[in-house]
């Protein structure tokens, strides 16, 4: 379940670092009870910024594949092994 923390908690450093380095998820801040901001370790950013690379990764892969721009890998190996003569 997502943490919800209104932004006069962020005075607390140390408590603030320590709940984002024991929660894998990203700590949601409020402001006047809205939505202000969101704050993570930095691992669970990196960890974040690597899936959302993949995905986006797989969604070219996909669109490639839809759109019939993907070639099988063995012939484009057996054509880069008879051009260059390897």
């Amino acid at each position: 379940m997502p943490q919800i923390i209104p932004i006069k908690d962020l005075k607390n450093t140390s408590e603030v670092s320590e709940l984002c380095h024991k929660s894998d998820e990203p700590i949601f801040v409020t402001k006047n009870g809205y939505g202000d901001m969101v704050i993570m370790s930095m691992e669970a950013y990196e960890r974040n910024m690597y899936l959302n690379n993949i995905y986006k990764t797989l969604e070219i892969s996909r669109d490639q594949f839809d759109n019939g721009t993907v070639h099988d890998g063995y012939e484009v190996l057996r054509d880069l092994k008879e051009e260059y003569g390897l």
